[in-house]
């Protein structure tokens, strides 16, 4: 039966406090931490009541098998509990440190919806694949036997790292291809360092470039490659690219200075945790410190954004935010999170310009109410006429959401067929696209989703590559 150390508190005293270093107090903060984590995972795991339809699971985009691996964890089995949490997912640890779990395994739990609060699902999947790590129990990618076929895949983001993962097990030969200088997506530059270590996703890619897939970065597809040349190069290519156009804001003043996309304010906090020079940042243009920042949006990237401001040093941090609490896309338990650190949360608030000369010093908000539902179903918003007002900022940080480019045209591939909302047109089971031997996953199918969507598409998509390669063998033979 595997299970963890068993790691003892360390005890310093309180005379000789000089005489430990910095790693030596970290060291002391790990074990003390682990083995709180290591009792919470199996207390909470003991809650889960096993129930015959298990919610958990079907509201989980991945279907991990989640009370089997809680049971497991509880038996102390923890070796087995990871090893059958990691067979349905290709980075439990990433998972379980942002899936909105509030909305999907949790939320669905029966024991939060009989009113006795959830069992900590995510906190445990998180536990399980750290210890892990720290176990050894994370092997090397190792296929079998090497294939001939390879694939080139254009995004680094959660989607195409777990299609790399699941061709590379199958002995694929893998090429990723990057924009950034780093792999991880969003992963990596969009989510803030205090939701998500760096060095949990890099671990992850540095996984993959062990087991052979070659990365590589600073390539914009169109400028540096062309998407024609790609796929010359590969038997299948794979579309995971994301969608990173950002949705604007007009009005008078759009333009002034201080006014800032939330891609490049977070981009550039990550970087500057990586120890990257950020000019940007250095000269205060990307840096909240000391400034009123008024952030606008109500959705996950919002809620990175306002809490990243935190962190920075901002006087103040306001969210504003066009509907009320209860129709805020973005996840409660983000919400509550910002909230105790100090964001003030302004709802039924819309900007309608922006007031300053040279830089920002206001957002002009028209209030609004919740009017008829719209064809969604959702109320919409309706301006109360006369009941504007200014609130004063230093820094405005555009949370709207993402769009996806035009890829088509970047890539000069007109036969490449997108959505009218201009996502690429993708069968959602076989992730095949207009284009024969060309996949799509991830945002660049769905709009802009969840991590977990990715991961479920990219391993999927990776199956459907494999079928691909078979029903091309099985026509060449016949011929």
């Amino acid at each position: 039966m595997a299970q963890t150390r068993m790691l003892k508190f360390v005890t310093v005293p309180r005379s000789m406090p000089e005489k430990r270093t910095a790693d030596e107090r970290t060291a002391d903060f790990d074990e003390i931490y682990q083995e709180y984590a290591a009792e919470k995972a199996a207390e909470q795991a003991g809650r889960c009541s096993q129930c015959g339809v298990p919610y958990c699971q079907t509201h989980c985009p991945l279907h991990n098998n989640i009370p089997d691996w809680l049971r497991l964890t509880a038996e102390g089995r923890l070796q087995e509990a990871y090893e059958l949490s990691q067979a349905t997912n290709t980075f439990p640890e990433i998972c379980g440190r942002i899936c909105p779990q509030d909305r999907l395994c949790e939320g669905n739990c029966v024991i939060e919806q009989s009113g006795h609060g959830t069992v900590t699902i995510g906190s445990v999947e998180k536990y399980l694949t750290d210890t892990a790590w720290v176990e050894g129990w994370v092997k090397p990618i190792a296929p079998a036997a090497e294939r001939e076929e390879s694939v080139g895949i254009i995004g680094a983001g959660p989607g195409g790292l777990a299609a790399a993962e699941q061709l590379r097990k199958r002995g694929v030969q893998v090429t990723v291809y990057d924009r950034y200088d780093r792999g991880g997506g969003l992963m990596t530059y969009g989510i803030p360092g205090f939701k998500l270590e760096k060095d949990i996703v890099l671990r992850r890619i540095a996984q993959l470039e062990a087991a052979g897939v070659t990365f590589v970065m600073n390539c914009n597809v169109g400028e540096d490659i062309s998407f024609a040349e790609i796929r010359g190069k590969h038997d299948a290519v794979l579309i995971a690219t994301g969608v990173y156009k950002s949705r604007d804001l007009g009005g008078p003043g759009a333009g002034l200075g201080g006014i800032v996309r939330a891609i490049d304010y977070l981009t550039a906090s990550n970087r500057v945790g990586f120890g990257d020079e950020v000019p940007e940042y250095d000269s205060g243009e990307l840096n909240a410190a000391g400034k009123r920042v008024v952030v606008i949006g109500g959705g996950d990237t919002a809620m990175d954004c306002v809490r990243t401001a935190i962190r920075q040093g901002a006087t103040s941090v306001k969210c504003l935010y066009r509907r009320d609490r209860a129709n805020m896309p973005g996840s409660q338990r983000e919400t509550q999170n910002a909230e105790e650190e100090g964001v003030e949360f302004v709802w039924l608030a819309a900007p309608r310009g922006f007031t300053g000369e040279g830089s920002v010093s206001g957002v002009r908000v028209a209030k609004m109410r919740l009017g008829s539902p719209d064809a969604t179903g959702r109320r919409s918003p309706e301006e109360i006429p006369g009941a504007d007002y200014t609130e004063d900022a230093e820094l405005v940080v555009k949370a709207l959401g993402f769009e996806p480019e035009d890829l088509p045209a970047l890539w000069n591939t007109p036969g490449l067929e997108v959505t009218r909302w201009g996502t690429v047109k993708a069968d959602f089971q076989t992730h095949q696209t207009s284009l024969e031997g060309v996949f799509a996953v991830g945002d660049i199918v769905r709009g802009a989703s969840l991590v977990v969507w990715a991961i479920r598409d990219g391993r999927d998509a990776a199956q459907s590559i494999l079928k691909h390669f078979a029903a091309c063998a099985a026509r060449v033979a016949a011929e």
